[in-house]
């Protein structure tokens, strides 16, 4: 019989599972993101979507408390899915995963037919994270908050 022997995670590396809590700095609002090694970027559930001009105007899922943003756009991407082609608009975003914060760029989708309300793509991961895919939730969201005044 063959046993798996269990990898070493790389020196300098933290171990996140397949699934993560994240939470959306500043608002502080959580959500179970899906880690998904095969996404080039970060993908965030906006509903409601409307572009004016170079301003992403959507809502986060009621669920999740709903929070109605306005962002600025940085740029579009193209994504390939299985029925066709769309262009999406991208957002930088402030993150929270375990105990680090990260600037990133999500784009933005309704994401309602799914079962995550955020995909976690490879450019969250190069950040110093090795996806353990046997595990779930190992790094809940421990970054210092900044006090409200």
């Amino acid at each position: 019989s063959v046993v798996a022997e269990e990898a070493p995670v790389p020196e300098g590396k933290l171990s996140i599972g397949v699934e993560e809590e994240v939470m959306l700095l500043p608002w502080g609002v959580k959500l179970p993101a899906r880690v998904d090694t095969g996404a080039a970027m970060t993908s965030l559930d906006a509903r409601h979507l409307v572009v004016k001009g170079k301003v992403a105007e959507f809502q986060l899922p009621e669920r999740y408390g709903g929070l109605r943003l306005s962002m600025p756009i940085v740029g579009w991407k193209s994504v390939r899915s299985a029925e066709h082609r769309e262009r999406r608009p991208v957002v930088e975003l402030e993150i929270c995963l375990g105990p680090k914060r990260l600037k990133i760029r999500a784009n933005l989708n309704d994401r309602s037919l799914v079962k995550y309300p955020m995909i976690l793509g490879r450019n969250v991961l190069r950040e110093g994270f090795f996806v353990d895919c046997d595990c779930v939730n190992l790094l809940p969201p421990s970054c210092a908050q900044p006090v409200a005044k």
